[in-house]
């Protein structure tokens, strides 16, 4: 028997499973959260913060514009900040086939309702003086944000424990199995917690949880290097991506600048590292130096990554198992979870007590995986490791399709 219950039970104590228990506990759910480490210590507290809007894949749409609508009320909801700042964001390209990316990317914004401002090259630096030549053409969208990614998870997490969850951290989930018309979860420590609903939240890790009730999906492990410059005088107030991925940065109030790396680069979830190669670290600030001159001197402080779970066709799992009812799939976020976990949180809460059937979350099915995995047009141009391909079309995971061409460009939250 079990010794402890709770209505719902969550595995993974990122932004994902804190927003969830967040919203569950204030429809008057009884929550029990398990988390291996502490809450946030993966890609959830070290992501690059970007709140990006412009250019996402087409169907998270109206999961990232609810979402958004939640970050932007932040504050008092949550009882405390994150250092939400609509910033905008400034998308850059390079050369003429670039700029027919970057306009594609923005009709489909459009489509949606984003406000998108195009800039030429004359009117690209009169705007933004600090950029130098190499950019011809860029997009503007001022209402993508930033966020602290190392405030926002703990913060969730808080609000949801003031609401009555239980939050157990250092706790490791052994075991998962069906018990009547519920759950029964163990930890390493070989106490038991029954529920009525689980919902699996476990990024990278998450996989394990899933097949352990006959589903799958290749998911695999991948750390984004990120880097912190000393603080400099304050210079770019949008945050700044190039549409090939190579230049992703923003600088902070304090004038710290951060980066994003790209390519991705392995990491091992099984010793729970992601270690930045010092290689990155330069050529990501070359590139940054080669679009903002005015920071070719710059000097790097910290260097970091975390643990980060991505599918072939770098699109998420969210939604109801296909197998077992009760159980909810939330993972693979591919690096763009950061921007779209308050909206996530909030359709799972309303899935599980209300048995809505949110049309926000169609897309991201775990069903797509009973077949081959399609993947990515840009999945294999964001990661660099030569055996990550293989895992996500291993035998274990199906043969990967064919490239499927994407709206969703390289970058990350």
């Amino acid at each position: 028997m079990s010794s402890a219950s709770a209505d719902v039970a969550i595995i993974g104590g990122g932004l994902i499973g804190t927003w969830t228990a967040f919203f569950l506990a204030r429809r008057g759910q009884r929550v029990v959260l398990l988390e291996k480490d502490v809450v946030g210590a993966q890609s959830s507290g070290t992501n690059f913060g970007n709140l990006r809007l412009q250019g996402r894949f087409p169907g998270q749409y109206p999961l990232a514009l609810r979402s958004h609508d939640l970050w932007e009320d932040f504050e008092p909801l949550i009882g405390e900040g994150c250092e939400f700042a609509r910033t905008g964001h400034l998308y850059c390209a390079f050369d003429a086939e670039e700029q027919a990316r970057l306009e594609a990317y923005a009709q489909v914004s459009e489509q949606h309702g984003l406000m998108i401002e195009r800039l030429a090259q004359p009117d690209l630096r009169k705007r933004f003086p600090w950029l130098g030549g190499r950019a011809v053409a860029a997009t503007f969208s001022a209402r993508d944000a930033t966020a602290n990614p190392r405030l926002a998870t703990p913060a969730v997490a808080r609000a949801a424990r003031r609401l009555g969850v239980e939050i157990r951290e250092n706790a490791r989930v052994t075991a998962v199995a069906r018990h009547g018309a519920g759950f029964v979860v163990t930890t390493a420590d070989g106490a038991e917690l029954g529920c009525g609903a689980l919902v699996n939240a476990a990024g990278a890790w998450a996989v394990e949880m899933a097949e352990c009730f006959g589903e799958t999906a290749p998911v695999f492990a991948a750390g984004p290097p990120q880097f912190v410059t000393e603080p400099l005088p304050f210079l770019m107030a949008p945050s700044l991506q190039t549409i090939d991925g190579s230049v992703i940065a923003r600088q902070t109030e304090r004038g710290n600048v951060i980066l994003a790396g790209y390519p991705r680069t392995a990491a091992d979830a099984v010793a729970n590292r992601a270690p930045v190669p010092p290689a990155k670290t330069l050529a990501a600030m070359r590139a940054l130096a080669g679009l903002v001159p005015a920071l070719a001197h710059a000097h790097v402080i910290r260097v970091w990554s975390g643990i980060e779970g991505y599918l072939p066709d770098m699109i998420p799992v969210i939604g109801r198992s296909e197998t077992t009812p009760g159980l909810f799939h939330a993972f693979g976020f591919c690096g763009h979870g950061f921007q779209i976990g308050p909206g996530v949180g909030l359709y799972l809460s309303d899935m599980i007590v209300d048995g809505a059937k949110p049309a926000a979350l169609e897309p991201f099915s775990i069903a797509r995986f009973r077949t081959a995995a399609t993947v990515s047009d840009k999945f294999h141009k964001e990661f660099d490791h030569p055996g990550m391909g293989a895992q996500a079309t291993s035998p274990r995971s199906g043969q990967g399709k064919a490239a499927q061409p994407t709206v969703d460009p390289p970058g990350r939250e």
